[in-house]
């Protein structure tokens, strides 16, 4: 069992309110736009971290642009622009019709989707929103979950406050 905490698109913002409720999580999952690489070494420090490269950071050995991993039996892809169901990123689309993860993890959009497509062979789509306080979202956000003998459990939105 691995509890995972989920957040994007902090835009250089770490608000300390994530630490208390990451506490119990064994892994933090960031999904892209980390700004300032102080708030990877403020989560690397807290947690192990696996991050992906967001369009307002530079991606290099720290922050690859797609991250694809097996974590309690399940195939997941993290990557920050993804698209959303049925629409996705041109670049994303053939892949993910070759060969669709379990689950599908991205940011971008600021906008909170946790949904099962089942296009793609009911792959669970996550988009934990966005944490930080640039942008146009009106509630800044983060997940928290569980994965356990290839399941997903324990869903739980995280509302941050108001950007």
């Amino acid at each position: 069992m691995t509890r995972i905490g989920l957040l994007s698109d902090t835009h250089s913002y770490l608000d300390d309110q994530l630490f208390r409720y990451f506490d119990n999580c064994d892994e933090i999952w960031h999904a892209g736009d980390v700004g300032d690489l102080d708030v990877l070494k403020k989560l690397q420090a807290f947690k192990p971290v696996r991050i992906v490269c967001g369009n307002v950071d530079v991606e290099d050995d720290y922050l690859p642009s797609h991250l694809r991993f097996t974590l309690e039996g399940l195939d997941i892809w993290m990557t920050h622009i993804a698209g959303a169901p049925p629409r996705y990123n041109p670049i994303v689309r053939p892949n993910l019709k070759l060969n669709p993860p379990n689950i599908l993890v991205c940011g971008h959009s600021h906008i909170l989707k946790v949904l099962r497509d089942p296009t793609m062979d009911n792959m669970l789509y996550v988009n934990p929103g966005a944490a930080g306080k640039t942008g146009f979202h009106i509630v800044r956000t983060a997940v928290r979950f569980t994965l356990n003998d290839q399941k997903t459990q324990d869903m739980q939105v995280i509302e941050l406050g108001k950007r």
